[in-house]
């Protein structure tokens, strides 16, 4: 029956009856615990995105390789990250893989696409919290295309880190720039990092910001304060 589900996987267009492909759903809660049947079981999603199977297919085989893929997968998913038509669902399963593979390939596909595909590229950096791309990512900060630089602001911002922080803070400060400040100062004040948080809203409070800049700091130098 499995056979038959990756068969009818080759011709799959949205819309079609799911129930045949139910039995790939089935393996994977089967294959859990068991090792070699999900490598058989990677090994045949892999096979179908090396097919002439139908682009919906292949987002179909990307969603469960999310879930089952290992390093096996990342080769050829890192080289689906430059084609228009699959490189959102490459993403998809590449961002939550535990595999440094993982970022890496989405780091390298970072200067190869441009537009919607590197804004998606830099999403899933933040997804990741990749910290090795903070400085790739603060190279995009002056862009002028300003979605890619705004995109950069806000993946920096998900990564959370001290470092990221700091390019934040050395990068002229447009709207994004700031949002993506008072985030990453969020963040690092969860987090427990309260000098790198302080010396963010401190910062940010200084001078005539906007109003809600000024509210946002304002609470946030009292939160590290312990108020």
């Amino acid at each position: 029956m499995l056979d038959k589900a990756f068969e009818t996987l080759q011709s799959y267009e949205f819309g079609d009856d799911l129930g045949a492909l139910s039995r790939i759903d089935e393996a994977i809660v089967a294959t859990q615990h068991h090792a070699a049947g999900r490598r058989d079981l990677e090994a045949r999603l892999i096979g179908v995105l090396k097919s002439d199977a139908t682009r919906n297919g292949k987002d179909f085989a990307c969603r469960k390789l999310k879930v089952v893929g290992t390093k096996r997968s990342v080769p050829l998913l890192a080289a689906m990250l430059t084609d228009p038509n699959h490189s959102h669902m490459a993403r998809y399963a590449l961002e939550s893989m535990p595999h440094a593979a993982a970022g890496k390939a989405l780091l390298s596909a970072l200067p190869k696409v441009t537009g919607k595909l590197k804004i998606g590229v830099m999403g899933s950096l933040g997804v990741r919290q990749d910290k090795e791309s903070v400085p790739a990512l603060a190279a995009l900060l002056g862009e002028d295309d300003a979605l890619i630089a705004e995109s950069a602001a806000h993946a920096l911002a998900a990564i959370r880190s001290a470092d990221a922080a700091k390019v934040l803070a050395s990068a002229t400060p447009t709207a994004a720039v700031t949002d993506a400040s008072l985030a990453c100062a969020e963040s690092l004040l969860a987090a427990g990092d309260k000098t790198s948080a302080l010396a963010i809203y401190r910062r940010l409070a200084q001078g005539e910001p906007a109003k809600h800049v000024k509210l946002a700091a304002t609470r946030g130098l009292l939160a590290c304060a312990g108020a």
